[in-house]
């Protein structure tokens, strides 16, 4: 069953990735805030939404399916998709070719398929439970990782100001620790992209469990370490991942940064 579950969620995100392609540039329309006037979503996001919950379910009409958008389908089985069409709204809306599709299904022990596929550079990563994770037909697997002052960290910051000044109140701490800090756009492919080696490690709060059900996934099945970083008063959950090696002390450098 989990093969046949992803090759639904690979043929799904290849859609909504052509879709988002032939619309990228065009005339932009429904435009509305999110979580703030600077968080954003499009008719565009909505169209792709769509068109991957109307294959999921007309496929899997048992299945629950919960999207970013909105889509909330119940269940009567034990299998749930999380969907985020369009992750990397603002650079898809400003011409920034750094957006994905993230697809992931879900059983009660977690992850079980993930699919992050990357349309500007026609990439798909995909993972499956306990079978590994892949860029196309090459099999990653992440190293023991390098020091910590050696390594290149993604992260990402909130739309909420009060919350990206907290964040920001944490990086004197952690930028001088480590080589460099990149800040992309799109945690699905930051996740795709520690599980391929381009990004040392990621950390990242105030993500919504489809931004990175299918990277967490693609981490841990390359062999890397991925674990939530718990909500506090002030800030929501976030994630961290890691290869194994540096795990530790990267999660020690943001935990004590209060990031």
């Amino acid at each position: 069953m989990s093969a046949g579950l992803l090759e639904l969620a690979e043929r799904a995100a290849r859609a909504a990735g052509d879709l988002l392609l032939q619309r990228a540039g065009g005339p932009v329309s429904g435009v509305a805030s999110k979580t703030s006037r600077t968080d954003l979503v499009s008719d565009t996001d909505r169209a792709a939404e769509a068109l991957i919950v109307g294959m999921l379910r007309a496929e899997r009409p048992g299945d629950a399916v919960v999207g970013e958008e909105g889509a909330d389908a119940p269940g009567s089985g034990e299998v749930r998709w999380l969907v985020d069409p369009l992750d990397g709204t603002i650079n898809y809306l400003w011409g920034i070719p750094q957006w994905s599709v993230s697809v992931a299904a879900l059983d009660p022990s977690g992850p079980l398929v993930g699919v992050v596929h990357d349309p500007s550079r026609g990439e798909t990563f995909t993972a499956l439970r306990g079978g590994g994770a892949r860029l196309g037909r090459r099999t990653l697997r992440v190293g023991p990782g390098p020091p910590l002052d050696e390594a290149l960290v993604g992260t990402g910051f909130n739309y909420v100001a009060a919350q990206r000044a907290r964040q920001a109140a944490a990086l004197p701490a952690i930028l001088p620790a480590v080589r460099d800090l990149r800040r992309l756009g799109s945690a699905a492919i930051d996740l795709a992209w520690v599980a391929c080696g381009r990004l040392d490690g990621y950390f990242e709060r105030g993500l919504n469990p489809w931004d990175w059900a299918a990277g967490r996934l693609l981490v841990s099945e390359a062999g890397g370490v991925v674990a939530e970083l718990p909500a506090t008063a002030a800030d929501p959950v976030g994630c961290i991942a890691a290869p194994p090696a540096l795990f530790g002390p990267l999660r020690a450098l943001v935990d004590g940064a209060g990031a």
